[in-house]
């Protein structure tokens, strides 16, 4: 009889998942219901479920795990993307999801899982030697954070995680700027990375291809901004780079 060994053997389970299992619907949701009663069993979200370790009571599935099981469209995006490679020093409860199918922004476990608008389709990798995890590439997840800074991290973070960035492939950030083609977007993307153009070893033509996109306007890059920069027609916060003394990590 199928119980919660066969369960447990799966990060993240919907009741489909369990019926196939079962046999059928029916006993699939008298194992999910008398499972999670025991506490052997959590329910995610409506027909998304994972198994509980016994040894000690914490879920099986990790938080990057749920959010790319939210759907099948569902991927890591901007700050949550930062934080799974590895470029993030900050601890943030909330999951930046992406996705082309819009859900219900939701908790789980003291984690806030945020649904964020899909408007591009490439740029989305699985990584090596993992299983079930959909993550922007980092070249995407770069545009995307400077896109949405405001609404997503902040400037400072979004520093703080571009300057861990070793490398960057100039050809693959063209073309998620040229997916999004918006002149704002050419402007900040070209002044951030200007800064690490020898860190990412990114040439003058793309910083120059960066400026021939931006247009006659002059913006703000935040609503405290007041050094204009002639080069870019940007607004910015005085001493945007300055250094901190603790390592060298870009400052608003």
């Amino acid at each position: 009889m199928v119980g919660f060994a066969e369960l447990s053997k799966m990060n993240i389970f919907t009741m489909d998942d369990v019926s196939k299992l079962t046999g059928n619907l029916k006993t699939a949701s008298s194992l999910v219901l008398r499972l999670s009663k025991k506490g052997y069993i959590k329910k995610i979200k409506n027909n998304l479920y994972t198994c509980v370790n016994v040894a000690d009571g914490q879920i099986v599935a990790s938080k990057y795990h749920i959010a790319c099981a939210i759907n099948e469209t569902a991927y890591l995006s901007h700050h949550s993307a930062f934080e799974y490679m590895g470029l993030s020093n900050q601890v943030f409860y909330e999951l930046y999801v992406s996705s082309s199918k819009r859900f219900t922004t939701f908790e789980f476990e003291d984690l806030t899982y945020r649904y964020v608008p899909s408007k591009c389709d490439e740029g989305v990798i699985c990584p090596k030697n993992t299983q079930g995890i959909r993550v922007t590439s980092i070249e995407r997840t770069v545009v995307d954070s400077i896109k949405d800074f405001e609404r997503i991290a902040g400037l400072e973070e979004l520093l703080n995680c571009v300057s861990n960035i070793t490398f960057l492939d100039e050809n693959q950030l063209k073309k998620y700027l040229d997916s999004y083609n918006m002149q704002f977007l050419y402007q900040k993307t070209g002044f951030i990375l200007k800064n690490y153009e020898k860190q990412f070893r990114l040439s003058d033509e793309f910083v120059n291809y960066c400026k021939s996109k931006i247009g006659k306007s002059t913006r703000y890059l935040t609503k405290d901004s007041s050094k204009y920069l002639s080069e870019w027609k940007l607004i910015v916060p005085e001493g945007i780079f300055e250094l901190t003394e603790q390592g060298g990590v870009p400052v608003v």
